[in-house]
């Protein structure tokens, strides 16, 4: 069976620094036409950044559109043209003042395909350096180290809610798991 739906026509409705929105009219597999909202996501990576001691580092941070301090791992947007690894590796250093030459791709992820062609890369960085954080002028974070058994039970028990967190400390708990058999 053919799902695809053919666009006809597109308007761009708005456009910043990195996102930007759109309407598509769009033929249906059926011969009917819809409208479609898409936002349109450069992507980004998201690191699972884990020491020697299995102690997950992770960040809090105000996110605007919850009004609220979420806990969460160290994530950034893709710049133009910028390969997944290259973001994992600035991002994690920007964010945890953390660097990592080890870092395994364990998956991407696709948030929300409803209405955004966002896919976040999800790394897992292992044999980690400290040194000292270099955030962007407009970001604000607090560094947190917890035990990765910990942080598994506070997704479990709904404490953390960010998706792509959660998926990358399954993704790391589960790694870890097979890689002690």
């Amino acid at each position: 069976m053919n799902l695809e739906e053919k666009t006809i026509n597109e308007k761009l409705i708005y456009e910043s620094s990195f996102l930007s929105f759109k309407v598509e009219d769009v033929l249906l597999p059926n011969g009917s036409t819809s409208k479609r909202a898409i936002v349109v996501h450069p992507g980004a990576s998201v690191i699972v950044p884990i020491d020697e001691n299995q102690n997950v580092i992770m960040v809090k941070q105000f996110r605007k559109p919850l009004n609220k301090v979420i806990l969460e791992l160290p994530a950034g947007k893709l710049d133009d043209g910028e390969d997944p690894l290259n973001c994992a590796k600035r991002e994690l250093e920007e964010e945890t003042g953390y660097t990592s030459e080890q870092l395994i791709k364990l998956t991407e992820i696709y948030t929300t395909p409803g209405f955004s062609n966002e896919v976040i890369h999800v790394f897992l960085a292992s044999n980690l350096k400290e040194g000292n954080t270099n955030t962007d002028v407009d970001e604000f974070v607090e560094v947190i180290k917890l035990p990765l058994k910990k942080v598994v039970e506070m997704v479990m028990n709904g404490e953390i809610k960010d998706a792509k967190t959660i998926i990358g400390l399954l993704l790391a708990e589960k790694y870890f798991k097979s890689d002690s058999k």
